[in-house]
Protein backbone atom coordinates (compact mmCIF):
# COMPACT_ATOMS: atom_id res chain seq x y z
CA UNK A 1 0.00 0.00 0.00
CA UNK A 2 1.01 3.40 -0.05
CA UNK A 3 1.33 6.13 2.65
CA UNK A 4 -1.87 6.21 4.62
CA UNK A 5 -1.97 9.76 4.01
CA UNK A 6 -2.87 9.59 0.22
CA UNK A 7 -6.38 7.23 0.62
CA UNK A 8 -7.08 9.87 3.36
CA UNK A 9 -6.20 12.58 0.92
CA UNK A 10 -8.49 10.44 -2.16
CA UNK A 11 -11.50 10.00 -0.44
CA UNK A 12 -11.33 13.76 0.93
CA UNK A 13 -11.35 15.35 -2.84
CA UNK A 14 -13.70 12.17 -4.14
CA UNK A 15 -15.99 13.80 -1.05
CA UNK A 16 -15.43 17.92 -2.64
CA UNK A 17 -16.58 16.29 -6.01
CA UNK A 18 -19.48 14.62 -4.99
CA UNK A 19 -21.79 17.04 -3.57
CA UNK A 20 -24.54 14.69 -1.39
CA UNK A 21 -25.32 11.06 -0.87
CA UNK A 22 -23.77 7.48 0.05
CA UNK A 23 -20.69 6.67 -2.04
CA UNK A 24 -20.38 2.39 -2.24
CA UNK A 25 -17.42 0.97 -3.31
CA UNK A 26 -18.03 -2.76 -3.43
CA UNK A 27 -14.67 -4.96 -3.51
CA UNK A 28 -14.44 -8.26 -5.29
CA UNK A 29 -15.16 -11.78 -4.03
CA UNK A 30 -13.19 -14.72 -4.64
CA UNK A 31 -14.32 -16.27 -7.92
CA UNK A 32 -13.55 -20.12 -8.07
CA UNK A 33 -11.88 -22.14 -11.09
CA UNK A 34 -14.04 -25.17 -11.23
CA UNK A 35 -14.92 -25.78 -7.84
CA UNK A 36 -15.46 -23.17 -4.61
CA UNK A 37 -12.26 -24.22 -2.58
CA UNK A 38 -10.05 -23.89 -5.62
CA UNK A 39 -10.41 -20.04 -7.14
CA UNK A 40 -7.92 -17.68 -9.38
CA UNK A 41 -5.58 -15.65 -8.31
CA UNK A 42 -7.63 -12.66 -6.27
CA UNK A 43 -7.60 -9.18 -7.81
CA UNK A 44 -9.32 -6.09 -6.09
CA UNK A 45 -10.96 -4.03 -7.66
CA UNK A 46 -9.03 -1.04 -8.71
CA UNK A 47 -11.64 1.87 -7.81
CA UNK A 48 -11.59 0.12 -4.00
CA UNK A 49 -7.62 -0.03 -4.14
CA UNK A 50 -7.20 3.56 -5.69
CA UNK A 51 -9.81 4.88 -2.36
CA UNK A 52 -8.71 2.45 -0.23
CA UNK A 53 -5.85 0.29 -0.90
CA UNK A 54 -6.90 -3.01 0.46
CA UNK A 55 -6.00 -6.50 -1.47
CA UNK A 56 -8.65 -8.32 0.42
CA UNK A 57 -11.48 -10.53 -0.79
CA UNK A 58 -15.47 -9.56 0.67
CA UNK A 59 -14.82 -5.70 1.75
CA UNK A 60 -17.21 -2.91 1.17
CA UNK A 61 -15.92 0.98 1.93
CA UNK A 62 -18.39 3.79 1.96
CA UNK A 63 -18.12 7.36 2.29
CA UNK A 64 -20.69 9.50 4.06
CA UNK A 65 -20.65 12.60 1.91
CA UNK A 66 -22.75 14.99 4.41
CA UNK A 67 -21.35 12.74 7.83
CA UNK A 68 -17.40 13.36 6.32
CA UNK A 69 -17.04 9.33 7.69
CA UNK A 70 -15.46 6.71 5.70
CA UNK A 71 -16.51 2.87 6.93
CA UNK A 72 -15.10 -0.62 5.74
CA UNK A 73 -17.93 -3.47 5.85
CA UNK A 74 -15.85 -6.17 6.73
CA UNK A 75 -16.06 -9.93 8.78
CA UNK A 76 -13.45 -10.70 11.17
CA UNK A 77 -11.55 -13.55 10.94
CA UNK A 78 -12.78 -16.75 12.51
CA UNK A 79 -11.21 -19.95 13.58
CA UNK A 80 -11.98 -21.67 10.56
CA UNK A 81 -9.98 -19.09 8.10
CA UNK A 82 -7.24 -18.92 11.25
CA UNK A 83 -6.66 -22.77 10.51
CA UNK A 84 -5.92 -22.52 6.64
CA UNK A 85 -4.46 -18.90 6.69
CA UNK A 86 -2.50 -18.49 10.52
CA UNK A 87 -2.98 -15.93 12.64
CA UNK A 88 -4.47 -12.20 10.81
CA UNK A 89 -4.54 -9.17 11.90
CA UNK A 90 -7.82 -7.77 12.85
CA UNK A 91 -10.11 -5.65 10.11
CA UNK A 92 -10.14 -2.57 12.76
CA UNK A 93 -6.01 -2.98 12.53
CA UNK A 94 -6.09 -3.66 8.32
CA UNK A 95 -8.87 -0.53 7.91
CA UNK A 96 -6.51 2.11 9.95
CA UNK A 97 -3.98 1.40 6.99
CA UNK A 98 -6.45 3.29 4.87
CA UNK A 99 -6.84 5.67 7.87
CA UNK A 100 -10.23 4.17 8.36
CA UNK A 101 -10.91 3.99 12.13
CA UNK A 102 -14.73 2.48 11.58
CA UNK A 103 -15.41 -1.41 10.65
CA UNK A 104 -18.93 -3.04 10.79
CA UNK A 105 -19.42 -6.15 10.15
CA UNK A 106 -20.84 -7.04 6.25
CA UNK A 107 -24.58 -7.71 7.51
CA UNK A 108 -25.00 -4.20 8.37
CA UNK A 109 -23.55 -2.68 5.14
CA UNK A 110 -27.42 -3.53 3.98
CA UNK A 111 -28.93 -1.43 6.93
CA UNK A 112 -26.62 1.18 6.01
CA UNK A 113 -27.61 1.87 2.60
CA UNK A 114 -31.41 0.89 3.08
CA UNK A 115 -31.52 3.69 5.98
CA UNK A 116 -29.79 6.53 3.39
CA UNK A 117 -32.64 5.14 0.49
CA UNK A 118 -35.57 5.74 2.70
CA UNK A 119 -34.00 9.39 3.35
CA UNK A 120 -34.16 9.92 -0.11
CA UNK A 121 -30.37 10.27 -0.18
CA UNK A 122 -28.63 9.10 -3.51
CA UNK A 123 -26.42 6.03 -3.35
CA UNK A 124 -23.41 6.53 -6.02
CA UNK A 125 -21.98 3.28 -7.81
CA UNK A 126 -20.09 2.29 -10.87
CA UNK A 127 -21.52 0.49 -13.41
CA UNK A 128 -20.62 -3.44 -11.86
CA UNK A 129 -19.20 -5.48 -14.40
CA UNK A 130 -18.80 -8.96 -12.14
CA UNK A 131 -21.50 -11.43 -12.09
CA UNK A 132 -21.06 -11.31 -8.52
CA UNK A 133 -21.13 -7.87 -7.51
CA UNK A 134 -24.09 -7.78 -9.63
CA UNK A 135 -25.99 -10.38 -7.44
CA UNK A 136 -25.06 -8.34 -4.35
CA UNK A 137 -25.60 -5.11 -5.43
CA UNK A 138 -28.78 -6.09 -6.61
CA UNK A 139 -29.47 -7.69 -3.32
CA UNK A 140 -28.32 -4.66 -1.38
CA UNK A 141 -30.25 -2.10 -3.31
CA UNK A 142 -33.40 -3.93 -4.35
CA UNK A 143 -32.41 -3.23 -7.91
CA UNK A 144 -32.82 -5.68 -10.86
CA UNK A 145 -29.52 -7.03 -12.21
CA UNK A 146 -30.28 -6.12 -15.64
CA UNK A 147 -31.76 -2.17 -14.57
CA UNK A 148 -28.16 -1.58 -12.66
CA UNK A 149 -26.52 0.01 -15.01
CA UNK A 150 -29.41 2.77 -15.32
CA UNK A 151 -29.06 3.56 -11.75
CA UNK A 152 -25.36 4.20 -11.56
CA UNK A 153 -23.68 7.23 -11.05
CA UNK A 154 -22.30 9.37 -13.55
CA UNK A 155 -21.38 12.23 -11.04
CA UNK A 156 -19.20 9.24 -9.07
CA UNK A 157 -18.06 8.13 -12.64
CA UNK A 158 -16.33 11.70 -13.64
CA UNK A 159 -15.39 12.22 -10.25
CA UNK A 160 -13.13 9.14 -10.58
CA UNK A 161 -12.52 9.56 -14.10
CA UNK A 162 -10.96 13.59 -12.74
CA UNK A 163 -9.06 11.90 -10.14
CA UNK A 164 -7.50 8.75 -11.48
CA UNK A 165 -6.28 10.32 -14.93
CA UNK A 166 -3.47 12.36 -13.89
CA UNK A 167 -1.70 10.11 -12.06
CA UNK A 168 0.49 11.08 -8.93
CA UNK A 169 4.22 10.45 -8.23
CA UNK A 170 3.88 7.36 -6.03
CA UNK A 171 1.69 6.12 -9.12
CA UNK A 172 4.07 6.56 -11.73
CA UNK A 173 6.54 4.89 -9.48
CA UNK A 174 4.73 2.17 -9.41
CA UNK A 175 3.85 1.74 -13.20
CA UNK A 176 7.63 2.50 -14.04
CA UNK A 177 8.29 -1.13 -11.99
CA UNK A 178 5.69 -2.81 -14.02
CA UNK A 179 7.19 -1.38 -17.49
CA UNK A 180 10.59 -2.43 -16.07
CA UNK A 181 9.26 -6.25 -15.29
CA UNK A 182 8.08 -5.27 -19.05
CA UNK A 183 11.08 -5.59 -20.32
CA UNK A 184 12.40 -8.38 -18.68
CA UNK A 185 9.67 -10.52 -20.18
CA UNK A 186 9.94 -8.89 -23.95
CA UNK A 187 13.51 -9.54 -23.72
CA UNK A 188 13.40 -12.75 -22.49
CA UNK A 189 10.95 -13.87 -25.63
CA UNK A 190 13.43 -12.17 -27.91
CA UNK A 191 16.11 -14.24 -26.84
CA UNK A 192 14.01 -17.50 -27.01
CA UNK A 193 11.88 -17.38 -30.56
CA UNK A 194 13.49 -19.28 -32.97
CA UNK A 195 12.10 -21.88 -35.54
CA UNK A 196 10.44 -25.08 -34.02
CA UNK A 197 9.46 -24.09 -30.62
CA UNK A 198 5.68 -23.50 -29.62
CA UNK A 199 4.43 -20.27 -28.86
CA UNK A 200 3.38 -20.75 -25.13
CA UNK A 201 6.83 -21.91 -24.40
CA UNK A 202 7.65 -18.63 -24.89
CA UNK A 203 4.04 -17.41 -23.33
CA UNK A 204 5.02 -19.41 -19.85
CA UNK A 205 8.59 -17.93 -19.38
CA UNK A 206 7.22 -14.41 -20.15
CA UNK A 207 4.63 -14.37 -17.62
CA UNK A 208 6.54 -16.35 -14.88
CA UNK A 209 8.86 -13.39 -15.30
CA UNK A 210 6.37 -11.07 -13.93
CA UNK A 211 4.94 -13.79 -11.03
CA UNK A 212 8.54 -13.63 -10.25
CA UNK A 213 8.14 -9.82 -9.80
CA UNK A 214 5.83 -10.42 -7.05
CA UNK A 215 3.04 -9.68 -9.59
CA UNK A 216 1.23 -11.21 -12.27
CA UNK A 217 0.75 -10.45 -15.93
CA UNK A 218 -1.51 -7.44 -16.50
CA UNK A 219 -3.77 -9.31 -19.07
CA UNK A 220 -3.74 -12.66 -20.94
CA UNK A 221 -0.51 -12.62 -23.63
CA UNK A 222 -1.14 -11.95 -26.62
CA UNK A 223 1.46 -14.10 -28.70
CA UNK A 224 0.94 -15.55 -31.80
CA UNK A 225 3.13 -16.03 -35.53
CA UNK A 226 -0.11 -15.05 -37.11
CA UNK A 227 0.52 -11.50 -36.40
CA UNK A 228 -2.34 -10.23 -38.34
CA UNK A 229 -4.68 -11.27 -35.30
CA UNK A 230 -5.24 -8.25 -33.03
CA UNK A 231 -5.56 -9.95 -29.80
CA UNK A 232 -4.85 -13.81 -30.81
CA UNK A 233 -5.04 -15.66 -27.36
CA UNK A 234 -4.17 -19.00 -29.14
CA UNK A 235 -0.45 -20.08 -28.36
CA UNK A 236 -0.63 -23.63 -29.92
CA UNK A 237 1.33 -22.95 -33.03
CA UNK A 238 5.12 -24.19 -34.11
CA UNK A 239 7.23 -21.32 -35.09
CA UNK A 240 8.43 -21.10 -38.53
CA UNK A 241 10.76 -19.67 -40.68
CA UNK A 242 9.49 -16.54 -42.27
CA UNK A 243 7.25 -15.31 -39.82
CA UNK A 244 6.78 -13.05 -37.46
CA UNK A 245 6.21 -12.82 -33.75
CA UNK A 246 3.94 -10.18 -32.20
CA UNK A 247 3.89 -10.37 -28.74
CA UNK A 248 1.34 -8.18 -26.49
CA UNK A 249 1.91 -8.49 -23.25
CA UNK A 250 2.73 -6.34 -19.78
CA UNK A 251 3.12 -6.85 -15.91
CA UNK A 252 0.81 -6.28 -13.49
CA UNK A 253 2.66 -5.11 -9.74
CA UNK A 254 1.37 -6.91 -6.08
CA UNK A 255 0.10 -3.24 -5.88
CA UNK A 256 -2.35 -3.16 -9.13
CA UNK A 257 -0.37 -0.91 -11.91
CA UNK A 258 0.39 -2.18 -15.15
CA UNK A 259 2.44 -2.20 -18.18
CA UNK A 260 1.39 -3.28 -21.48
CA UNK A 261 4.08 -3.48 -24.48
CA UNK A 262 4.08 -4.69 -28.06
CA UNK A 263 6.75 -5.75 -30.43
CA UNK A 264 7.14 -7.81 -33.36
CA UNK A 265 10.07 -9.81 -33.79
CA UNK A 266 11.62 -12.11 -37.33
CA UNK A 267 11.09 -15.97 -36.19
CA UNK A 268 14.27 -16.41 -37.69
CA UNK A 269 16.43 -13.87 -35.78
CA UNK A 270 16.54 -11.42 -38.87
CA UNK A 271 14.24 -9.56 -40.51
CA UNK A 272 13.75 -9.93 -44.26
CA UNK A 273 13.59 -6.78 -46.90
CA UNK A 274 10.50 -6.47 -46.96
CA UNK A 275 9.48 -7.51 -43.48
CA UNK A 276 11.56 -4.24 -42.35
CA UNK A 277 10.26 -1.87 -45.37
CA UNK A 278 6.96 -2.57 -43.47
CA UNK A 279 8.49 -2.85 -39.59
CA UNK A 280 10.38 0.81 -40.18
CA UNK A 281 7.06 2.31 -41.44
CA UNK A 282 5.36 1.50 -37.74
CA UNK A 283 8.32 2.51 -35.98
CA UNK A 284 8.75 6.09 -37.41
CA UNK A 285 4.86 5.50 -36.33
CA UNK A 286 5.40 5.18 -33.12
CA UNK A 287 7.97 7.89 -32.91
CA UNK A 288 6.14 10.42 -34.70
CA UNK A 289 3.57 10.12 -32.13
CA UNK A 290 5.84 10.17 -29.05
CA UNK A 291 7.25 13.41 -30.11
CA UNK A 292 4.40 15.11 -30.60
CA UNK A 293 2.21 13.87 -27.70
CA UNK A 294 2.05 16.96 -25.16
CA UNK A 295 0.29 18.74 -22.89
CA UNK A 296 -3.36 19.92 -24.83
CA UNK A 297 -2.73 18.26 -27.90
CA UNK A 298 -5.58 15.84 -28.39
CA UNK A 299 -4.46 12.74 -28.83
CA UNK A 300 -7.05 12.02 -31.73
CA UNK A 301 -4.86 13.99 -33.51
CA UNK A 302 -1.82 12.05 -32.61
CA UNK A 303 -3.61 9.33 -33.95
CA UNK A 304 -4.56 11.24 -36.90
CA UNK A 305 -0.59 12.14 -37.63
CA UNK A 306 0.36 8.44 -36.80
CA UNK A 307 -2.17 7.20 -39.57
CA UNK A 308 -0.93 9.68 -41.91
CA UNK A 309 2.81 8.48 -41.38
CA UNK A 310 1.26 4.74 -41.87
CA UNK A 311 -0.04 6.14 -45.28
CA UNK A 312 2.58 7.54 -46.39
CA UNK A 313 5.12 4.78 -45.84
CA UNK A 314 2.60 2.02 -47.23
CA UNK A 315 1.85 4.52 -50.77
CA UNK A 316 6.09 4.20 -50.88
CA UNK A 317 6.00 0.40 -50.89
CA UNK A 318 2.73 0.71 -53.48
CA UNK A 319 0.38 -0.54 -51.59
CA UNK A 320 -1.47 2.55 -51.13
CA UNK A 321 -2.07 5.53 -53.84
CA UNK A 322 -3.36 8.99 -54.57
CA UNK A 323 -3.17 11.86 -51.89
CA UNK A 324 -2.52 10.52 -48.05
CA UNK A 325 -4.11 13.38 -46.64
CA UNK A 326 -7.35 12.47 -48.36
CA UNK A 327 -7.11 8.56 -48.03
CA UNK A 328 -6.15 9.08 -44.08
CA UNK A 329 -9.62 11.65 -44.44
CA UNK A 330 -11.50 8.86 -46.19
CA UNK A 331 -10.36 6.17 -43.41
CA UNK A 332 -8.21 4.33 -46.11
CA UNK A 333 -4.94 3.79 -43.93
CA UNK A 334 -7.72 1.83 -41.60
CA UNK A 335 -7.65 -1.35 -44.28
CA UNK A 336 -4.44 -1.63 -42.49
CA UNK A 337 -4.79 0.31 -39.11
CA UNK A 338 -8.00 -1.06 -37.49
CA UNK A 339 -7.29 0.07 -34.07
CA UNK A 340 -6.56 2.92 -32.20
CA UNK A 341 -3.12 4.48 -31.65
CA UNK A 342 -3.63 4.17 -27.43
CA UNK A 343 -5.28 3.93 -24.95
CA UNK A 344 -4.83 5.38 -20.78
CA UNK A 345 -3.26 2.93 -18.09
CA UNK A 346 -2.72 2.99 -14.83
CA UNK A 347 -4.43 0.49 -12.37
CA UNK A 348 -5.89 -0.89 -15.40
CA UNK A 349 -4.27 -1.86 -18.75
CA UNK A 350 -6.96 0.12 -20.26
CA UNK A 351 -7.39 2.42 -17.50
CA UNK A 352 -10.99 2.92 -15.92
CA UNK A 353 -12.36 1.02 -18.97
CA UNK A 354 -15.46 -0.68 -16.78
CA UNK A 355 -16.63 3.17 -15.88
CA UNK A 356 -17.11 3.88 -19.41
CA UNK A 357 -14.87 4.57 -22.27
CA UNK A 358 -17.19 7.71 -23.32
CA UNK A 359 -15.51 8.85 -19.82
CA UNK A 360 -12.45 7.98 -19.47
CA UNK A 361 -11.14 8.42 -23.43
CA UNK A 362 -13.66 11.20 -24.19
CA UNK A 363 -15.29 14.34 -23.05
CA UNK A 364 -17.58 17.31 -23.61
CA UNK A 365 -14.68 19.11 -26.22
CA UNK A 366 -14.43 15.53 -28.40
CA UNK A 367 -16.41 12.42 -28.74
CA UNK A 368 -15.73 9.35 -30.69
CA UNK A 369 -15.53 8.76 -34.29
CA UNK A 370 -18.00 6.73 -36.11
CA UNK A 371 -15.46 5.88 -39.00
CA UNK A 372 -14.15 2.05 -39.61
CA UNK A 373 -10.71 1.91 -37.35
CA UNK A 374 -10.83 5.40 -36.09
CA UNK A 375 -13.93 4.05 -33.98
CA UNK A 376 -11.60 2.17 -32.21
CA UNK A 377 -9.63 4.45 -30.72
CA UNK A 378 -9.77 4.45 -26.98
CA UNK A 379 -8.38 7.57 -26.04
CA UNK A 380 -9.22 10.88 -28.16
CA UNK A 381 -9.13 13.45 -25.18
CA UNK A 382 -6.66 16.26 -24.48
CA UNK A 383 -3.73 15.40 -22.77
CA UNK A 384 -2.56 16.74 -19.63
CA UNK A 385 0.21 16.49 -17.63
CA UNK A 386 0.69 12.46 -15.78
CA UNK A 387 -1.63 11.48 -18.25
CA UNK A 388 -0.18 7.37 -18.34
CA UNK A 389 -1.08 5.91 -22.16
CA UNK A 390 0.30 3.81 -24.83
CA UNK A 391 1.41 4.14 -27.93
CA UNK A 392 0.74 0.98 -30.21
CA UNK A 393 0.50 1.62 -34.07
CA UNK A 394 0.64 -1.10 -36.52
CA UNK A 395 0.20 -2.29 -39.83
CA UNK A 396 -1.89 -5.63 -40.45
CA UNK A 397 -2.69 -7.53 -43.61
CA UNK A 398 -5.92 -9.34 -42.72
CA UNK A 399 -7.03 -12.13 -45.27
CA UNK A 400 -10.58 -11.63 -44.91
CA UNK A 401 -11.05 -7.51 -44.33
CA UNK A 402 -9.01 -7.30 -47.50
CA UNK A 403 -10.97 -9.30 -49.33
CA UNK A 404 -14.48 -7.59 -48.03
CA UNK A 405 -12.93 -4.12 -49.34
CA UNK A 406 -11.87 -5.36 -52.91
CA UNK A 407 -15.23 -7.09 -53.41
CA UNK A 408 -17.11 -3.77 -52.47
CA UNK A 409 -14.51 -1.76 -53.96
CA UNK A 410 -14.03 0.62 -50.49
CA UNK A 411 -11.40 3.22 -50.84
CA UNK A 412 -10.25 1.52 -54.01
CA UNK A 413 -9.29 5.25 -55.19
CA UNK A 414 -6.12 4.62 -51.97
CA UNK A 415 -5.64 1.04 -52.42
CA UNK A 416 -3.89 -0.78 -54.92
CA UNK A 417 -5.35 -3.83 -54.42
CA UNK A 418 -3.39 -5.86 -56.74
CA UNK A 419 0.11 -5.04 -54.75
CA UNK A 420 -1.75 -5.87 -51.61
CA UNK A 421 -2.47 -9.39 -52.99
CA UNK A 422 1.31 -9.58 -53.03
CA UNK A 423 0.97 -9.44 -48.97
CA UNK A 424 -1.72 -11.45 -48.15
CA UNK A 425 0.20 -14.07 -45.86
CA UNK A 426 2.44 -11.21 -44.67
CA UNK A 427 0.62 -10.83 -41.24
CA UNK A 428 1.05 -7.98 -39.39
CA UNK A 429 3.32 -5.50 -37.00
CA UNK A 430 2.47 -3.84 -33.55
CA UNK A 431 5.18 -1.27 -31.75
CA UNK A 432 4.14 -0.22 -28.43
CA UNK A 433 5.39 1.72 -25.56
CA UNK A 434 4.05 3.48 -22.56
CA UNK A 435 4.89 6.87 -21.83
CA UNK A 436 3.71 9.70 -19.37
CA UNK A 437 2.62 13.44 -20.23
CA UNK A 438 5.33 15.64 -18.76
CA UNK A 439 5.18 19.56 -18.57
CA UNK A 440 6.11 20.12 -22.44
CA UNK A 441 6.24 16.87 -23.77
CA UNK A 442 6.44 13.09 -22.67
CA UNK A 443 8.54 10.60 -21.89
CA UNK A 444 8.63 6.62 -22.06
CA UNK A 445 8.29 4.48 -19.26
CA UNK A 446 10.90 2.21 -17.41
CA UNK A 447 14.70 2.46 -17.31
CA UNK A 448 14.88 1.19 -20.74
CA UNK A 449 13.51 0.87 -23.75
CA UNK A 450 12.59 -2.70 -24.89
CA UNK A 451 14.92 -3.28 -28.04
CA UNK A 452 12.95 -2.04 -30.98
CA UNK A 453 15.06 -0.77 -34.19
CA UNK A 454 16.26 -3.49 -36.70
CA UNK A 455 19.90 -3.70 -34.99
CA UNK A 456 18.81 -3.80 -31.45
CA UNK A 457 15.90 -6.62 -32.09
CA UNK A 458 18.51 -8.65 -33.80
CA UNK A 459 21.51 -8.21 -31.50
CA UNK A 460 18.84 -9.55 -28.30
CA UNK A 461 17.40 -12.26 -30.48
CA UNK A 462 21.11 -13.75 -31.10
CA UNK A 463 21.91 -13.37 -27.36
Amino acid sequence: MFKTDIYINRRNVLRNLVPSGVVLFLGHTESPVNYAGNTYRFRQDSNFLYFFGLNLPHLAGVIDVEEGTDCIYADEPDIEDIIWTGNLPSMEQIAAQAGINSVSPYRDLRIKLLSAIRKGRKIHFTPPYRGDSKIILSELLGIRIGELGNYSSKVLIKAIVQLRSEKEPCEIEEIERACDTGYEMHTLAMRLCKPGIFEYQITGAMEGVAGAANGMPSFPSIQSQNSEILHNHNHNNILRSGKMLVTDAGAETYMGYASDFTRTIPVDGKFTARQLDIYNIVLEANNLAQEISKPGEFYYNVHIAAAKIIAEGLKSVGLMKGDVEDAVRCGAHALFFPHGLGHMMGLDVHDMENIGEKYVGYDDEIQRSSQFGTANLRLGRKLKKNFVLTVEPGIYFIPALIAKWKSEKINSSFINFQKVGEYIDFGGIRLEDNIVITDEGCRRLGKRRIPITQEEVEEEMSK
